[in-house]
C-alpha cells in the first residue's frame, strides 16, 4: 500500500506571507487552501505555457546522454562536441 503524502512547508518572503495571511483572513480561508486555489489558477492561466515547454522539452531528448547534458545545461549539441564530447 503507498505511503500518504506528506506535507511541505512552502519558504515565501515575509511581504508574500503577510499578503497571504491577509487575503486568507478576508476571504475565510486558510492560508493553505488560498495558496492550493492560487496556484491552481495561475498554472491554469499558464496552461499553454506549460504545454509548450514541455513540448519543447521532449522534442529536444533523444534518449542521448548530449540530449539530457543540453536539456540540463542549456548547452547546444554543438558546443558539447566542440568541448569533446560525452561518451553514450
Amino acid at each position: 500500500m503507498a505511503e500518504p503524502r506528506r506535507q511541505s512547508p512552502l519558504k515565501v518572503d515575509p511581504a508574500i506571507d503577510e499578503l497571504i495571511s491577509q487575503g486568507a483572513h478576508f476571504l475565510g480561508l486558510t492560508k493553505k487552501d488560498l495558496v492550493a486555489e492560487a496556484v491552481k489558477d495561475y498554472l491554469a492561466a499558464r496552461r499553454t505555457e506549460i504545454h509548450d515547454r514541455m513540448t519543447e522539452a521532449m522534442r529536444l531528448l533523444d534518449g542521448s546522454t548530449s540530449s539530457r547534458l543540453t536539456l540540463l545545461t542549456g548547452v547546444p549539441p554543438e558546443e558539447i562536441d566542440r568541448l569533446g564530447g560525452v561518451r553514450e
